[in-house]
């Protein structure tokens, strides 16, 4: 007689036992662990999440796709309510209306939503990665720019909810969710059309409440996510935290802390509590732009607290200027940034802040990073604007100038 147990799972951490069946020289006997409605239920849900859901994604995933599913109901709904309003006024249904003319206005708003994401990406293409967050509810707010912003951000949402290098399977069960949420919206924007058709007041306040929920969805979803990876705000709060207290937030902390919306406030981040002290660095600083006194500064700067950094920092009217050497690795490029943000934090405090930041980096910079990828966070880089300025250097100690 053998037994053989089947279990169901993609990691062992994640197993459940489906059946078990038991074999004689004579008989067979077949043990279902699962009801039948819950095997009919599990291959319904394997079309929508990604194999071995719950435990191959972030916790975050559930919560923000419900609300991304709900903002994508309410924005098909009005959309079909719109085109209803669009195709009235461009005189469908009408004998004096002209093919032409029809024509025209659907091609005039179309190449006003191409129009606007070229320029959109031209402008901001390179901070998308840095800034997912907020330029994925910008992207949500403003529909034209969707098909840029939206895609752009979703791409990284999505290697930020893979657990299990299944970055492909969640983007394709997305798809599938997508296109469920489509048929749904659809389905009930043609009821609601002819529900209100003749109706134009009940149209407006039906496509405002609509508005005003797919806003609110999209703001509900932003602030499910809790990233993991280190842009110039998180590291802001992350660092001022600890040299606070010593301590590393989590990144669901943060999560309630950092701003979502597109509101560069220059003194305070959210609550007044925490500074922003990430909006006086300069990553990245365009050495053409130096006056000759700048260069001085920097030759004994390059000579003391920066002998063998392979960046350097200058203070400027309460903002520091970081000169990024040319063949500066990305860890390299988080370190010289967190420097800036201890000297940041030093400007109101100390005169000798290149001295202080020297002492605290040499002493505490690794425990940080320590400290960080214990909490959970990825210290391998810095997501950052695109950095378009670097630099190269020597000095001498001679003349006291660098060439």
């Amino acid at each position: 007689m053998i037994t053989v147990e089947e279990w169901r799972g993609s990691s062992s951490a994640k197993l459940s036992k489906t059946a078990t069946i038991s074999a004689t020289s004579s008989s067979l006997h077949l043990h279902r662990s699962e009801s039948r409605f819950t095997e009919i239920w599990r291959k319904i849900l394997e079309a929508f999440v990604p194999e071995g859901f719950p435990g191959s994604v972030t916790p975050d995933y559930v919560p923000f796709q419900i609300w991304d599913s709900l903002q994508g109901l309410s924005t098909y709904i009005r959309s079909m309510l719109s085109t209803q309003a669009l195709l009235s006024a461009i005189g469908v249904g009408e004998k004096s209306a002209t093919v032409i003319g029809a024509t025209f206005q659907w091609f005039l708003r179309d190449f006003m939503g191409m129009l606007g994401g070229i320029i959109f990406t031209f402008y901001q293409g390179s901070n998308l990665d840095s800034n997912a967050k907020m330029w994925r509810l910008v992207a949500d707010f403003m529909n034209d720019l969707a098909g840029v912003a939206s895609g752009a951000t979703r791409a990284a949402l999505t290697q930020h909810f893979s657990l299990q290098n299944n970055a492909a399977d969640i983007s394709a069960k997305e798809g599938s969710q997508e296109t469920v949420a489509t048929m749904i919206g659809m389905a009930l924007g043609m009821i609601l059309a002819h529900i209100t058709r003749g109706h134009p007041l009940a149209v407006w306040i039906l496509f405002l409440s609509l508005t005003l929920f797919h806003m609110f969805a999209n703001y509900m979803a932003v602030r499910c996510l809790s990233l993991t990876t280190l842009n110039n705000e998180r590291c802001s709060l992350l660092l001022q935290h600890f040299m606070e207290t010593g301590q590393v937030l989590s990144p669901q902390q943060i999560s309630r802390m950092e701003h979502v919306f597109p509101i560069w406030v220059s003194s305070w981040s959210s609550g007044g509590k925490t500074k922003s002290y990430h909006k006086h660095i300069r990553l990245g600083a365009k050495v053409s732009s130096l006056k000759h006194a700048d260069m001085m500064e920097l030759s004994g700067l390059a000579s003391s607290h920066y002998k063998k950094a392979t960046y350097l920092l200058l203070e400027k009217k309460g903002y520091v200027h970081v000169l990024i050497h040319k063949h500066l690795t990305a860890s390299d490029i988080l370190q010289a940034f967190i420097h800036a943000l201890v000297i940041a934090n030093y400007l109101d405090k100390s005169k000798a802040v290149h001295t202080e930041s020297r002492l605290w980096m040499d002493e505490k910079y690794t425990v940080f990073l320590a400290k960080l990828k214990s909490a959970g966070w990825t210290t391998e880089r810095l997501l950052s604007p695109s950095i378009a300025w670097r630099s190269d250097w020597s000095h001498s100690t001679e003349d006291e100038k660098i060439s």
